[in-house]
């Protein structure tokens, strides 16, 4: 399929060759990447898998998940050369060996310009993420509203202008979770902002 993942872990290391549209990594043995030795991962804990646009990778409720270049994933994350997956205790290198995968660029990893208090609404937006290991959702319009002591009608305003930064349509479904998940892919919003307590 054209890249490879190096693995890295405590008591073993390797590579593997992805050939299939679909790479299961877990504890369990079924898996095509198995960590029967990281007592931190979930039995089937994540997958990676080949799209017309790419590779993803995908944390599956795992219990205590799956990160990406250092940032906690909660949905479909695509992959590129040089990506770092962490699942438990465990390192994986993607190695693109036939330009299958997509080289980062700088441009695309700047988080777009975005106003002070569009800013509060990601980290109020984010904060949930931290709180909870499996299925945990961005905040509501109501709940942001109230932890910014703002109307939901500025709230939703605020989220239409992020999710037009962002590039993310309006009909898209999920888009509160695809843009907190951008927003902290891509820095918008920092782990440390989300632990900081109270509205602004």
């Amino acid at each position: 399929m054209g890249f490879q993942i190096d693995l890295i872990s405590a008591r073993e290391s390797g590579r593997v060759v992805v050939e299939s549209d679909r790479v299961s990594i877990g504890k369990a043995a079924e898996n095509v990447i198995a960590l029967p030795n990281d007592p931190a991962a979930s039995h089937l804990h994540a997958v990676i898998e080949g799209f017309p646009s790419g590779w993803c990778i995908t944390d599956l409720g795992s219990s205590n998940g799956t990160w990406l270049n250092g940032e906690r994933i909660f949905s479909p994350q695509r992959l590129r050369d040089g990506d770092e997956i962490r699942v438990g205790h465990s390192r994986l290198i993607v190695r693109d060996t036939s330009g299958a995968l997509h080289a980062k660029t700088d441009v695309e990893a700047r988080p777009p310009s975005i106003t002070a208090r569009e800013r509060d609404v990601l980290v109020a937006l984010c904060r949930p993420l931290l709180a909870r290991d499996m299925f945990t959702e961005p905040s509501s319009t109501k709940a942001v509203a109230e932890e910014l002591v703002v109307t939901q009608a500025a709230v939703k305003q605020h989220l239409t202008n992020l999710y037009d930064k962002f590039g993310i349509s309006g009909d898209e479904e999920n888009r509160r979770l695809r843009l907190a998940n951008d927003a902290l892919r891509r820095g918008a919003v920092s782990i440390s902002d989300l632990h900081n307590s109270g509205a602004v």
